[in-house]
């Protein structure tokens, strides 16, 4: 698997941990509990794959942005969180930092 692939599928991962987190109201709901623990698990597992080759710190850079970024986004469409031009604006410029360090790094 690339290195780049496992580090996207770890943000997605991530996106799914602190949705399931929520879902799991305060860890009382078990099967969205048992969600988070697992995407939890599959997610730093993946992360651990992709600092094989990607140096720790884009890797850690680009795995938080696509978490938060996309975690954002899963609240804005499906829990209602508030929507502004400057919440669109730096979640945009956050998208935009992930794909410059991927362009950058080797």
């Amino acid at each position: 698997m690339s290195p780049w692939f496992a580090l996207f599928l770890a943000g997605v991962f991530e996106m799914g941990f602190t949705t399931f987190l929520k879902l799991s109201d305060g860890f009382t709901q078990r099967v969205f509990t048992a969600l988070f623990i697992l995407s939890g698990i599959f997610s730093f597992w993946l992360l651990s794959i992709a600092t094989e080759k990607i140096p720790l710190g884009t890797a850690y850079a680009v795995w938080t942005g696509i978490g938060a970024a996309g975690t954002a986004i899963i609240g804005i469409f499906f829990f209602k969180d508030p929507v502004s031009f400057g919440r669109i604006l730096f979640l945009t410029l956050l998208v935009g930092s992930i794909v410059g360090l991927k362009t950058v790094s080797r």
